[in-house]
């Protein structure tokens, strides 16, 4: 999946040279947490966030006694985060996930030719990996424990292809007590994995999820 995909081209901007109070009221009207802030060739020069601007307003014991408030028409150069991480919109969602979480960043802008062109936010983030994982569809969830070697997901795909069931998403993560297996993670499209599982089993792959001492398998 790519940037392009899932980033939101809408985006509210400002120029370095506008107001605080400006900056507040875009906030509040479109409800959103970040404005980034641009030049007049619309090239990304700094970022301001709801808690910039919080921070750079008036508190509310302030605001409650009646007296201007002069700082609200500062200027946003003055408060605003530069330089900014940006990602282009054919970079890999999922993997500008690491910017997220190394960065502990709430969004990035969307930048081709140098110019603004787009946002990404967690939501939007979180929206790519549901679809990732299928979560979104109904379905049944199947974990098998396998071999970490070439050639066993096809393998173990072919015993769902023999029951003709379709395969909503697929994902692999290690498995933490052997370095020498993995965990394939299946979302299929059927409300009755049973038959599937049965193969499973058959074929002597080992079922992390359903568990077999159960009465019946979780969708």
């Amino acid at each position: 999946m790519l940037v392009e995909d899932i980033m939101n081209t809408n985006v509210v901007t400002l120029q370095p040279s506008a107001t605080i109070a400006k900056a507040l009221e875009l906030l509040h009207k479109h409800k959103i947490r970040h404005i980034p802030i641009v030049n007049e060739e619309n090239e990304v020069i700094g970022i301001v966030s709801d808690r910039d601007v919080r921070d750079a307003s008036p508190s509310i014991f302030e605001s409650a006694s009646g007296d201007a408030h002069p700082e609200l028409q500062n200027q946003l150069h003055t408060i605003m985060s530069s330089p900014v991480v940006t990602v282009h919109p054919l970079d890999f969602a999922e993997e500008i996930a690491s910017i997220f979480y190394e960065e502990e960043f709430a969004c990035v802008p969307v930048v081709s030719n140098d110019k603004l062109i787009g946002m990404v936010t967690e939501k939007d983030m979180l929206y790519s990996l549901i679809q990732l994982t299928g979560t979104n569809v109904q379905g049944s969830h199947i974990e098998v424990k396998v071999p970490d070697r070439p050639g066993i997901l096809p393998e173990v795909t072919a015993i769902f292809g023999k029951r003709r069931t379709n395969i909503v998403s697929v994902l692999i993560y290690p498995y933490k007590q052997d370095p020498a297996f993995k965990i394939l993670v299946f979302r299929i499209q059927t409300m009755n994995p049973l038959p599937v599982i049965d193969d499973l089993q058959e074929a002597g792959f080992t079922l992390i999820w359903p568990k077999l001492d159960m009465q019946g398998p979780r969708p």
